[in-house]
């Protein structure tokens, strides 16, 4: 700073100090993240909701608290496994980073990930049928496998892939069979499209750490591919989410009010114009998950909205 110049405004001091605790707090909290654990429930309840024109609001209630918990559980020991391999160390957001306290990070996430199973266990118990608590099961060993020692399969590339599964049929048709305990070919038509656009997020947030993951062995989608071939994917990709929404509004599995989900459309332009601009400047599309976020969030929502609209109408 000049000398005899004014004092700098707080805001001004932020900016040049770098994120403040309390902005890094919530980066590493990460709440708009949530929503990936929220609308596969939505949608999967919504569906068996206009199927028989019942919803166990209880139900729901409890589903959604534990998958909110195991999400919790997944991001947390992310942190921890990511700092055992080095690629967090520029993450100046990693929970383990904060804390300095890898061991007790560990056993905070695996709390969560107890009381979550705790709500799967009395929903099993409550139905007298297990067959929840094994997919949710199955979709946390999916998860576990995506970072945990020795498996780290997210290290070879292929963790959109468990994330497409665990996400997308496992968690939507959980939730249905939660509600009316029996399958639906409806349901599992729309967890290929809550699948996609949550695999989506996950594909989007290695465009700015390419560096970091080539340091340490990761060899992600898009380190594989090269952030401008993985930039071209993203429209195709954003398209099938859509593409197929109408498909299955043609077909007549989905009802025509599931086409209000089409108000993703703008954030799926935004997010293949920004990473087609700007692939390989990671300061310019450090947020492009978000994007992501916001697309998976207005699909989600819109996509059990119409569902339910459908048996009201």
């Amino acid at each position: 700073m000049e000398l005899g110049a004014s004092p700098a405004q707080p805001s001004e001091q932020a900016s040049w100090n770098g994120p403040s605790r309390k902005q890094l707090w919530m980066a590493a909290i990460k709440p708009p993240m949530y929503s990936v654990a929220i609308m596969p429930i939505w949608v999967g309840s919504a569906i068996a909701y206009a199927q028989v024109g019942v919803m166990d609001w209880q139900v729901l209630a409890v589903f959604l608290g534990a998958a909110i918990c195991i999400l919790a559980w997944t991001n947390i020991s992310n942190d921890v496994f990511d700092a055992q391999t080095g690629i967090d160390k520029n993450k100046h957001h990693s929970l383990v980073n904060l804390t300095g306290k890898p061991e007790q990070v560990f056993w905070v996430g695996n709390a969560f990930l107890a009381l979550g199973l705790l709500g799967i266990l009395w929903l099993s118990w409550r139905q007298s049928d297990p067959t929840v608590l094994v997919l949710v099961l199955i979709a946390c060993g999916l998860g576990y496998a995506y970072q945990g020692p020795p498996l780290r399969l997210g290290y070879q590339g292929i963790g959109e892939i468990l994330c497409f599964f665990s996400f997308g049929p496992l968690a939507v048709l959980a939730a249905h069979y939660s509600q009316i305990q029996t399958w639906s070919l409806t349901g599992l038509a729309a967890s290929l499209v809550v699948g996609i656009v949550t695999s989506l997020i996950l594909f989007c947030s290695h465009f700015h750490q390419v560096q970091d993951d080539l340091a340490c062995g990761k060899r992600s989608p898009v380190v594989r591919l090269g952030t401008l071939r993985s930039a071209r994917l993203i429209p195709w990709i954003c398209g099938s989410i859509f593409g197929l929404t109408a498909i299955f509004v043609g077909l007549g599995m989905f009802p025509v009010w599931t086409l209000l989900s089409l108000v993703g459309i703008p954030f799926a332009v935004q997010l293949s114009r920004l990473l087609g601009t700007y692939h390989d400047q990671p300061p310019r599309i450090s947020q492009s998950k978000f994007i992501a976020v916001a697309l998976h969030f207005w699909v989600g929502l819109f996509l059990g909205l119409g569902f339910m609209l459908s048996r009201l109408g």
